[in-house]
């Protein structure tokens, strides 16, 4: 489904991210891990159409999307939901969905909001509260409910655990695991590489901008030096 092949990306004259080569197939939940700077974001900003590559190409279901804008992408079927949430917390629940939902008509805007009611009844119980009242979870929940409203083809996720106490982000990865379960694709960027480890069909590993290391979770989990070497202490 996705494609990426040598893509490079620059901030000034430093190379954030090198010759990235990376795919992504139809129903799989793909991991990308690796130290704090390593070049994760980069490398998603660059698919989403946040950023300019400076070389290389990213394809999408057969069709080159390399440089295309975040809106192009969104109709396409590629959705993000961004590292710290971006949610308009001025704005309600409901209204931060429907927003979400532009993509798509009036009563599939309709339907998606019900879906996302029963998927996440917080949201439900709070749709007409302002979203900057939200909890950190809270807040979470509706980003990923936000990117769902556009029916993604590729939903991608940038450290959807970032900062949540540790029973949210078993939430976030039930939410993970009931996604793959119903056959969608996903490409996730996630500190706590043990746990996306675990979840992840396959994962690559980033460090200082280039890929290093990549195989399925269990071939990852087997390798002895993997936390240590490219991530760190233990994985978190």
């Amino acid at each position: 489904m996705l494609e990426v092949s040598r893509l490079t990306t620059r901030y000034g004259a430093i190379s954030a991210l090198r010759d990235a080569e990376l795919r992504v197939g139809s129903g799989e939940v793909v991991g990308l891990i690796g130290p704090n700077g390593a070049g994760k974001t980069t490398l998603l900003g660059s698919i989403a159409g946040l950023l300019s590559p400076a070389a290389g190409s990213v394809t999408f279901e057969g069709a080159d999307i390399t440089g295309h804008s975040p809106e192009k992408l969104l109709r396409l079927g590629v959705a993000l939901v961004p590292e710290h949430r971006r949610i308009f917390g001025d704005l309600t629940v409901e209204e931060n969905l429907k927003i979400g939902g532009i993509t798509q008509s009036r009563d599939e805007r309709a339907e998606l909001l019900d879906e996302m009611g029963e998927r996440f009844p917080v949201l439900r119980e709070k749709r007409t509260v302002a979203a900057g009242y939200l909890s950190g979870g809270e807040s979470q929940q509706l980003a990923i409910a936000r990117a769902l409203m556009s029916k993604p083809r590729l939903l991608m996720m940038d450290e959807p655990s970032l900062g949540l106490a540790p029973v949210l982000v078993d939430v976030v990865f039930e939410l993970i695991e009931s996604l793959r379960s119903q056959g969608r694709t996903l490409l996730v960027v996630e500190q706590n590489a043990t746990r996306m480890l675990e979840a992840a069909d396959r994962a690559y590993v980033l460090r200082s901008g280039e890929i290093v290391a990549q195989g399925t979770g269990a071939e990852l989990r087997e390798r002895p030096d993997l936390f240590d070497t490219f991530v760190g202490g233990n994985g978190q």
